[in-house]
């Protein structure tokens, strides 16, 4: 974490981290870097709420602080941090849009999880009526502030794992165009502490019954989609 943050901050100002309830000694340490950066903030939930719960605080403080778009990355080192200024740009030349990371995997990727992401994108892109979401799974994304707040606070979902793919799709069902870049992913060995917290069964639940709930909002707003899609092909 200390290399992730370290590697943020050196292309941009600022930095906000998260701690989701952790009690592995991230707090203290991030803390203790904070304390000698003025760039860097850190927000401290007192439980673990998951993953969209975290993204959804930091955005809420932004928001109250005047800021129009987050950029958000994992913090275990896997996001390429060298691209924050290239999205930002991107989104700064496009801030109706949403800058979504397009994973490249290099051979280290486990092909179960490559291939199992491609099912969850299958999903997403029918549940928008191929709208243009690269990819549905990539957390490295600048958002829209304000769109990114409405539809999570629209509903009750969105608080876990299912954040990256659900929020993609509504944002796109609102209208959010998706702008893809191709970003590296790194997935570390287990000698590199690379340690994975996915659980396939529960996980795999989640997502089932996320896309399941998405696909009748699908069928709901097909008309406004189809019709987005004809005006959109004929301009």
């Amino acid at each position: 974490m200390r290399e992730t943050v370290a590697a943020a901050r050196a292309q941009w100002a600022p930095v906000w981290v998260v701690v989701d309830g952790s009690t592995d000694g991230s707090t203290e340490l991030l803390l203790g870097m904070a304390a000698d950066d003025p760039q860097l903030r850190v927000i401290v939930l007192p439980e673990n709420r998951g993953k969209g719960a975290a993204v959804l605080a930091g955005t809420a403080e932004a928001a109250a602080l005047g800021y129009t778009h987050v950029l958000t990355m994992d913090s275990d080192g896997q996001h390429p941090a060298a691209l924050i200024p290239e999205f930002m740009r991107v989104s700064q030349a496009r801030p109706a849009a949403m800058v979504l990371g397009k994973p490249v995997f290099d051979a280290a990727a486990p092909r179960l999880r490559v291939n199992g992401r491609k099912v969850s994108n299958w999903w997403a892109n029918l549940e928008t009526l191929w709208a243009g979401i690269g990819d549905s799974l990539y957390g490295f994304r600048v958002y829209p502030v304000a769109a990114l707040l409405r539809v999570m606070r629209a509903g009750r979902w969105m608080r876990r794992f299912d954040f990256d793919p659900e929020a993609v799709v509504r944002l796109a069902w609102a209208g959010v165009r998706p702008v893809n870049l191709p970003a590296p992913v790194r997935y570390f060995a287990a000698a590199e502490g690379g340690v994975s917290h996915f659980n396939y069964l529960r996980d795999n639940i989640l997502l089932t019954w996320m896309h399941a709930r998405l696909f009748l909002g699908f069928l709901l707003r097909l008309p406004l989609l189809a019709s987005r899609r004809i005006l959109g092909e004929s301009t």
